[in-house]
């Protein structure tokens, strides 16, 4: 069914303008390459599963990653969890996927004078289980790991300085060395482990940070055309200045490269793929009223990419995004909580088939899809990357049984998306949209969320997705699934 779609694209790319025999010889290349090596985009898992897969680390990084502690002058601790998470969805290249992740991760902190030298090491090992046939890359059962998941050493002056001292100093400088999630404002356009160095100067009512990081080599790249090799080898550099004046507000500004280093050991002819690429970006996050909170950033990205069948000049990319929520967070009975989010990322009407790849990507001009490195909720179902998109979100959460002690932590809630192109020509992060039109379509999901102990945690998450007139495929797509996690 890949296979076919993608000839289907490229037969409808060629009848855009942009015609000519040296396109023609390019397509052909093409064809003969996944004759030989099998459907390109079924090689490797698509966005919507690594979107899924950021979705758990995020939620468990929110409930159970430990802050280090300060008040002794020696502090040792250590600790970790379990977590299984089954899968059943409908993607809309297979009816019916499964697949098992069992998670195991286990920490340790060291924390001295204070909290003046602090050290963290987290480990992590996976076995990932599809049904058989149901994998993307036709490894069934996979382990990942045992790998560092995360692991750095923090520097605290201020501390440093009490602690040796006992002078305290109305100024701060903090230096973090290692394997860490790097996020700039709210994460719209980079929230990403690396190994990185961070520094951190805390001055009057400014926090100003610099950044030198690299990819972890495992990670998945953005363009997925890359032949043999998907793992990401990318160079950042950086800075961030955030204003700390304000009671309730925290505006800030950055500006990140990002320097692509992958140099593949097999290229198709005539294409290159780099993508090296610059970001600025501004906003705020904060409180406007009592119990309403908002976060807000805008980007702009630049930089140069490559083309569709190029590989001797680059296109110049001019994209941005734009984000902006509300979430209200009542004080009444069961706590209900209320969110509504805009996001975009601009889009680039002759990318006929990928709004991050070479391969499929883009064709004449300007590259204006935004790429980024950032992450948000995107649903479940669909679960696009943020590229050639509107999307609109509202949901609400709330604690039915909070009176009820066994049931106290149990949340019910739900998310409604709509999802539309911002170039109704170009493409989407799920390749099955191959209809020239702006609707892609809504989904509904919701879920439980339970703390049925301090240790052990249960979520299950339900979702549909119905497609818009951007799909030939009208069929609904299901998403369930359902996990526990035990801590220790």
């Amino acid at each position: 069914m890949t296979t076919r779609f993608f000839l289907t694209g490229i037969s409808t790319w060629a009848g855009i303008p942009c015609r000519g025999w040296r396109r023609g010889v390019w397509a052909m290349a093409v064809v003969c390459c996944l004759c030989n090596a099998g459907p390109l985009f079924a090689q490797r898992d698509t966005d919507a599963f690594l979107n899924r897969q950021r979705l758990l680390e995020d939620e468990v990084r929110a409930a159970l990653d430990r802050e280090l502690p300060a008040e002794q002058k020696v502090d040792i601790d250590w600790g970790g969890w379990y977590s299984f998470y089954l899968f059943l969805y409908d993607d809309g290249v297979k009816s019916s996927r499964t697949y098992r992740q069992h998670d195991l991760r286990a920490w340790t902190s060291v924390s001295l004078e204070e909290g003046a030298h602090q050290f963290y090491a987290r480990g992590k090992l996976q076995y990932q289980d599809f049904n058989t046939g149901d994998s993307y890359d036709g490894r069934d059962n996979d382990w990942v790991g045992p790998n560092l998941d995360r692991g750095f050493y923090l520097f605290d002056l201020q501390r440093a300085m009490r602690a040796y001292t006992g002078e305290r100093i109305d100024w701060n400088l903090r230096a973090k060395v290692g394997r860490d999630l790097v996020q700039f404002g709210t994460g719209y356009a980079l929230s990403l482990p690396m190994d990185h160095v961070l520094l951190t100067l805390d001055v009057g009512d400014l926090e100003i940070q610099g950044l030198a990081g690299t990819t972890i080599r495992s990670m998945d790249d953005i363009d997925r055309s890359r032949p043999n090799s998907g793992d990401s080898e990318r160079n950042f550099w950086g800075t961030q200045i955030t204003y700390t004046g304000l009671d309730k507000h925290r505006p800030f500004v950055y500006a990140f490269w990002n320097e692509d280093q992958h140099r593949d050991n097999f290229r198709f002819p005539l294409q290159g793929h780099d993508y090296d690429t610059w970001y600025i970006g501004l906003g705020s996050m904060g409180e406007l009223a009592r119990h309403l909170h908002y976060i807000t950033e805008l980007v702009f990205e630049g930089g140069k990419s490559y083309g569709w069948g190029q590989w001797t000049r680059r296109d110049n990319v001019c994209a941005w995004a734009f984000d902006a929520g509300l979430e209200y967070l009542s004080p009444g009975a069961m706590k209900p909580r209320y969110s509504f989010e805009y996001m975009f990322a601009s889009g680039d009407p002759d990318r006929p088939l990928s709004p991050t790849n070479a391969i499929g990507g883009n064709t004449r001009g300007n590259d204006t899809s935004f790429v980024g490195f950032g992450y948000r909720y995107t649903g479940l179902a669909l679960a696009p990357r943020l590229s050639n998109l509107h999307i609109w979100r509202a949901g609400a959460a709330f604690l039915p049984f909070e009176k009820i002690e066994a049931l106290r932590e149990l949340e019910l809630g739900t998310d409604w998306f709509l999802f539309c192109k911002n170039r109704s020509a170009g493409a989407i992060s799920d390749y099955t949209a191959d209809e020239r039109s702006g609707y892609v379509g809504w989904e509904m999901d919701y879920y439980v969320n339970w703390r049925l102990t301090s240790d052990l945690a249960w979520t299950t998450r339900f979702g549909t997705f119905f497609p818009g007139q951007a799909y030939s495929d009208q069929t609904t797509r299901t998403f369930l699934m359902t996990g526990v996690t035990y801590s220790f």
